[in-house]
């Protein structure tokens, strides 16, 4: 029994003191609890709608407001209103509305003349939560104005809206293609780059640098560079071969595949570099393995990987803004679904490529050359 207890003492102790272990322990749970209680199935908020009214008659006045009173109350779009129609739709397309409502001249005049008045909604597809949502709600204020300000005792005529999916059909299978390929290239950044640094570490072999002319500044870039060429040939098989699977088409080849290239080497470099910076003083691999749970949790669920940014609440819709793997799907999905270009990427890819150079010089200083 004494041998027994010893055993066991000896274990406890062992846990007590590796702060980090215990950390993780207790707070992991916690975080999991926060980050995928507020990824999944909340509220859409804020759905950039935008509203070219071209008849300014009464019933797209009354439409209009009580689009306002959604926007005011449920908060479930945000109301962008425009005059050019072209402007809508290229709005749309580059992603800064996720619909177009167009009331055309004679909506009023048809809807006095009870001549099947109609509305068009063009919609950005590539998302399929937020264009469900808004074809509901377009479709329940539509029939909110009708039953308010027609008599009772005279059928309405009825209202339609028009939509129109401005992209091909995009299923939620194939959405998930983008979220794929960004847990590839994690899971490649955890297993390349600092994690051999801290193996190296745990093992004594790291020793030798320190026998050697190398800076801070080439050990941490070589590591950075061997795990971008490991990691970008893995992303690339892995996106290939989900492409096939689920039917996504090569739609632009080489400039489609060029731009793809681009997004996976930046999105790798950004988190290798994170990574130096939260795991470059680990001693010990278990703490490597430990984080990338924790670390996966934090940066995919709130990446609009699975499900949209707009459902978040505002806390995590900030964090978000700075999440690199936010801008790569953003930027995966208008290449792959939208057929987009650099005028519609070049945010995300101004924002990776910032990310990583300033991850690069922190995970440099702070970078330990000795013992």
């Amino acid at each position: 029994m004494t041998r027994l207890l010893a055993v066991i003492e000896r274990d406890i102790k062992k846990f007590i003191r590796n702060p980090i272990v215990v950390m993780m322990s207790l707070v992991m749970p916690m975080v999991y609890l926060l980050i995928l209680g507020n990824s999944f199935q909340g509220k859409l908020k804020d759905l950039p709608l935008a509203i070219v009214d071209q008849d300014s008659g009464v019933y797209s006045r009354r439409l209009i407001d009580n689009l306002r009173a959604v926007e005011a109350g449920a908060k479930t779009v945000s109301i962008h209103m425009l005059n050019d129609q072209d402007a809508a739709l290229a709005g749309v397309r580059n992603g800064a509305y996720k619909a177009a409502l167009i009331i055309p001249p004679d909506f009023t005049k048809r809807a006095n003349l009870k001549s099947e008045p109609d509305v068009g909604l063009f919609l950005d597809n590539t998302d399929t939560v937020s264009t469900v949502t808004i074809k509901a709600l377009v479709n329940s204020v539509l029939n909110s104005v009708r039953e308010e300000h027609v008599s009772v005792r005279e059928k309405p005529s009825e209202f339609y809206v028009r939509n129109i999916e401005i992209y091909s059909m995009v299923d939620y299978y194939q959405t998930l293609v983008p979220g794929v390929v960004i847990m590839a290239i994690f899971l490649g950044t955890m297993t390349a780059g600092v994690f051999n640094l801290v193996m190296d570490r745990f093992l004594g072999i790291d020793e030798s640098y320190l026998l050697t002319p190398l800076s801070k500044t080439d050990i941490v870039s070589g590591l950075v560079i061997s795990g971008l060429l490991i990691t970008t040939v893995i992303a690339f098989v892995v996106l290939i071969a989900s492409m096939l699977i689920t039917g996504i088409p090569f739609s632009k080849g080489i400039e489609q595949m060029f731009s793809i290239l681009m997004i996976i080497v930046l999105t790798t470099l950004a988190l290798l570099s994170l990574m130096f910076v939260i795991l470059g003083r680990a001693t010990h691999p278990r703490i490597v393995g430990l984080s990338s749970g924790f670390l996966n949790v934090i940066f995919f669920f709130p990446s609009g990987a699975i499900y949209p940014i707009e459902s978040f609440p505002g806390w995590l819709r900030a964090f978000a803004k700075v999440n690199p793997e936010a801008y790569a799907v953003h930027a995966l999905k208008s290449v792959l679904f939208k057929g987009a270009g650099m005028n519609v990427i070049f945010n995300d890819i101004v924002f990776l490529l910032v990310f990583t150079n300033v991850m690069m010089v922190i995970a440099i200083l702070t970078f330990k050359r000795n013992m």
